[in-house]
């Protein structure tokens, strides 16, 4: 008796109150709306259990074609790199288009360094004007950030410079363009004409993304075709 009055001291008159007022039905029925809201609340768990197992069935995108790649790899099974090569000879400017992931062109770039071809990597988006960057001495102004001033460097020709530069048992020098794709036209027309001002020189621009490798000459590409047609 002392220990409850000890617990129930200084707590207020009208919770002692409601505490011995409250009635053992009052107390049964508390205890049934919790166990019926604890049952709804299962119940709805599982329809959205259902539902989200529904739409993982719905949404599921299954493969058609299942080929000899998709077992050995993609990028070892290549039965066109005879005619990556002879496209690369007769058209010697070419677009080609690879997958978004990357890697599988470097199956056709060591294909023609196998050949004895030599390489010049670039950027089309530091690239400037290729006509210039490429066949004249051209330019250059670095960075001064605000705090040097402001200069001027000049550059040899990046592909004649190179063509200078092969050994002797070179078979020529590929210019391989990456993010071809945001070059103009008129850049683009170049490009394709460059293998006829520099017979040894060959180029590779990638113009774009698609499921495989493919490619296309860059005369077609950038609209020369037509004209020599004409």
């Amino acid at each position: 008796m002392a220990a409850t009055a000890c617990l129930n001291y200084g707590a207020p008159a009208s919770l002692n109150l409601q505490q011995k007022q409250q009635s053992p039905r009052a107390r049964n029925d508390w205890l049934i709306d919790t166990t019926m809201m604890g049952k709804r609340n299962m119940m709805m768990m599982g329809v959205r259990g259902r539902y989200n197992k529904a739409n993982k069935r719905v949404g599921m995108v299954r493969c058609s074609g299942i080929g000899i790649g998709d077992f050995i790899g993609g990028d070892l099974v290549k039965p066109d790199l005879g005619r990556w090569l002879s496209d690369v000879e007769e058209h010697k400017a070419l677009a080609i288009y690879t997958p978004h992931e990357g890697g599988y062109e470097g199956r056709y770039l060591n294909r023609l360094r196998y050949q004895g071809y030599y390489f010049l990597d670039l950027t089309a988006r530091g690239l400037g004007d290729p006509e210039t960057t490429l066949t004249k001495v051209h330019p250059v102004c670095p960075a001064h950030v605000g705090k040097q001033p402001i200069a001027r460097w000049y550059f040899p020709p990046e592909v004649d410079y190179r063509l200078a530069a092969l050994p002797p048992d070179a078979k020529g020098l590929v210019v391989w363009i990456i993010e071809a794709k945001v070059l103009s036209k008129s850049e683009l027309q170049f490009l394709a004409l460059l293998p006829t001002l520099r017979p040894k020189v060959r180029v590779i621009a990638e113009c774009g993304n698609w499921r495989k490798v493919v490619w296309k000459p860059l005369k077609e590409i950038a609209g020369l075709t037509a004209n020599e047609g004409a």
